[in-house]
């Protein structure tokens, strides 16, 4: 429906006349009358207003598809950083609305999920900040660590905090539940390794190799850092090498090599993977992962201005790649480069 024809369908709903319409909004009868026939369209700024009056959404006014709706929702989490509360609520009510649409569930799931997230990392970067105020100002006082360690994801020393048990038990229940599913698997030995649960790790490798759809650079991977798990570093890093001289121009296998030696701290070598395989990459548009790296291990080493020119090429690929103008993703690194460049100044 045009939005002439919901604007008039909505104000006969409202038993509001053009003129009585018109001074709610702040605006001539004139203009109601101009929208209802098509000649002309409400100014944005209006259309918030506009749809308070008649107690509908803005995507309501627009008669908007569920399908629509949902994607318009999955841009938004996508390019803005936080949510007014109205909007947010909005968003809530209706994807809670779509979880009993048996066609819209799965996604309706999905999107639900990324709305609290969304709403929570906004607030974790809120509590991090205050957190890490509070820490400068009384850095002898044990108060505020444990915040950062939810918000930021801050190692703990206590064990019974650190560990994965709990997502090793998701994980696992979920692979016992579909055993011919592959990527509940990877989730389940990430977990498992980040406690040096080797052989329950291997377990699970074994039986997620012989999956029709199974990757071998991901088992060869695996095994390396099974083997790393186990202490064993000649064997893990034979494994990899191993890969490197096999594929030495597949972005894919030098990505997970440029992986392993990161975690292993060997940040020469790691970089060196992590530019061949940004330049081997033969998708287009390439995702940022391997900038992303390198620009870290950059910081990592102390040198931020080769870490904030490493942010420059992350902002070019956004922009001529992606074609991104507004996208969280860029604004972080534009902050990211004016960090980085306030920090070289100080050293």
């Amino acid at each position: 429906m045009e939005l002439g024809k919901k604007i008039r369908q909505l104000r006969f709903r409202a038993k509001l006349t053009q003129e009585q319409l018109a001074n709610k909004l702040g605006i001539a009868p004139q203009s109601v009358s101009k929208w209802e026939n098509a000649a002309s369209m409400p100014d944005i700024t209006t259309l918030p207003l506009l749809a308070e009056v008649f107690g509908v959404t803005i995507d309501e006014l627009f008669d908007l598809t569920s399908e629509q709706r949902l994607s318009r929702i999955e841009n938004s989490l996508d390019i803005t950083e936080e949510l007014s509360p109205d909007l947010f609520r909005d968003y809530e009510d209706f994807l809670k609305a779509q979880l009993e649409d048996a066609q819209n569930r799965q996604r309706a799931t999905s999107l639900i999920a990324y709305l609290y997230w969304h709403r929570m990392n906004a607030c974790a970067q809120k509590a991090a900040h205050y957190a890490k105020e509070a820490i400068r100002t009384a850095p002898g006082v044990k108060d505020c660590q444990w915040i950062l360690d939810r918000a930021e994801g801050h190692a703990a020393w206590d064990w019974n905090i650190a560990n994965h048990a709990k997502a090793v038990a998701f994980w696992r229940g979920v692979v016992e539940e579909n055993p011919d599913v592959r990527l509940p698997y990877l989730y389940l030995i990430d977990n498992l390794l980040a406690d040096h649960r080797a052989d329950e790790a291997e377990h699970y490798l074994e039986r997620v190799s012989r999956l029709p759809d199974a990757r071998p650079v991901m088992v060869r991977a695996y095994r390396a850092h099974i083997a790393l798990a186990r202490f064993d570093e000649k064997t893990a890093d034979g494994i990899i090498e191993e890969l490197v001289a096999a594929h030495p121009e597949d972005f894919v296998y030098l990505f997970e090599a440029a992986q392993y030696y990161a975690k292993k701290c060997d940040y020469g070598r790691a970089i060196e993977l992590y530019e061949r395989s940004f330049e081997s990459e033969t998708r287009r548009p390439r995702f940022t992962d391997a900038l992303m790296a390198i620009a870290d291990i950059h910081e990592i080493m102390g040198e931020y201005g080769k870490a904030a020119d490493t942010c420059d090429r992350i902002i070019d690929l956004l922009e001529n790649e992606w074609g991104f103008t507004e996208d969280t993703g860029l604004e972080h690194a534009r902050r990211e480069k004016a960090r980085l460049l306030e920090k070289a100044q100080k050293v």
